[in-house]
């Protein structure tokens, strides 16, 4: 608690400083985390399979899916059909070309393989924020890269619980998976987002508090018996609400984004405590190939056969497959794999470790300059041609 406080203290007094450096708030978080964890100066002590890194994986998860939910009919609107062929087409060709590298480089079986590729198809503009913040870039690959990284999370979470499932149970079977985890989900959260939406307060933090009660609400209520799965079923409620209730969600980001903020930070300085340098490179060269081809090769190639056909400019294509990094849904997802005692989850968890600090870096490094590239980019084409 002493060293989130400081944190969170210093954090205020260096964001306007962070925001100007190739380092976000949340890279700063993650780096402090594994200089202050047992990788580093060993001041903080987790143990990765406590109940006490499981549960704050667990409200993390709610309040991220939560957040994620409320914001996908407002990111529709603007521009959805670049989005929506990402997610449909980029996000299993990412995991898929992932799975089938892990499979070969390493000794992990298949189902394993298939959850490294799940874990690291989801993206995070958090490690980029100049990206979708920056007007000088066009709009539309700003919404684009918005409305992907808020829907990819809950997309990714069925596949994810299902093979954690599947590894952790002889007796699995997708069809039971997909009426009891993923039916219920589906079912609790449109009932208890349906019921939420026919009255809400008129206070503003009110408001705030009683939406995120309604996701909380969701999760507890799902996983009771006959056992449904809660992430799915909050990420579903608040799409309901934010659908049926738009002041609702209007007032959530104002009042609530601090919250939000907290956990993530909370879950980014766990997360890095948990690092050590001879745990990110347990595969050795493999992890770095699987890693090199999820930025260099499955990422670029899954948005680029994507957007086939839809007039996008090559620069365009190579700016929105270059800024996928991996970040909260990537390391909150593994979190879980790790409390699930899933086998090989020590390898899988550290395997995406070392992507999302990876991408920390990378990501960091490059998101002021790409962002301005493709500002100048997008000026230039808007020019008339000479003589015109």
């Amino acid at each position: 608690m002493a060293v989130l406080g400081g944190l969170l203290v210093v954090g205020a007094l260096l964001s306007s400083l962070s925001k100007r450096s190739f380092l976000s708030l949340t890279a700063l978080f993650v780096v402090a985390g594994f200089a202050l964890g047992k990788g580093g100066f060993d001041v903080l002590h987790f143990d990765a399979r406590s109940g006490f890194v499981y549960q704050l994986a667990i409200v993390a998860l709610v309040v991220i899916l939560f957040r994620d939910g409320l914001e996908v009919d407002r990111e529709m609107l603007p521009a959805w059909r670049l989005p929506l062929r990402k997610l449909v087409l980029a996000m299993p060709i990412t995991a898929a070309i992932v799975a089938l590298v892990t499979h070969l480089v390493t000794d992990l079986d298949w189902t394993q393989s298939f959850l490294v590729g799940a874990l690291l198809s989801p993206t995070d503009p958090v490690l980029s924020s100049s990206v979708v913040t920056n007007p000088r870039v066009p709009a539309v690959i700003r919404h684009s890269l918005n409305l992907e990284s808020g829907l990819n999370d809950g997309l990714a979470l069925p596949p994810v619980l299902a093979l954690i499932a599947a590894l952790n149970s002889s007796h699995f079977t997708w069809w039971t998976f997909v009426l009891q985890d993923v039916g219920l989900g589906l079912l609790y959260g449109v009932a208890i987002g349906f019921l939420a939406s026919l009255y809400i307060p008129s206070d503003g933090t009110g408001r705030a508090l009683y939406a995120l009660g309604a996701g909380f609400f969701a999760y507890g209520l799902t996983v009771l018996p006959p056992h449904g799965n809660g992430f799915i079923s909050v990420f579903v409620c608040a799409i309901v609400l934010g659908v049926r209730r738009p002041e609702l969600r209007e007032t959530f980001v104002r009042r609530a984004e601090d919250l939000v903020e907290l956990v993530k930070l909370g879950i980014f300085v766990v997360f890095g405590a948990l690092l050590t340098v001879h745990a990110l490179f347990t595969d050795g060269w493999a992890a770095v190939a699987i890693v090199a081809v999820v930025f260099l090769v499955a990422r670029p190639l899954g948005v680029w056969v994507a957007l086939v056909g839809t007039g996008t400019r090559w620069d365009t294509k190579a700016f929105m497959a270059w800024f996928g990094p991996k970040g909260v849904a990537t390391m909150t997802f593994s979190l879980l794999v790790l409390s699930r005692n899933v086998p090989g989850a020590g390898r899988i968890f550290d395997i995406c470790a070392l992507a999302v600090f990876t991408s920390i870096l990378v990501h960091g490094l490059t998101d002021h300059p790409g962002s301005e590239w493709m500002a100048r980019r997008a000026m230039r084409a808007e020019r008339p041609a000479p003589g015109r």
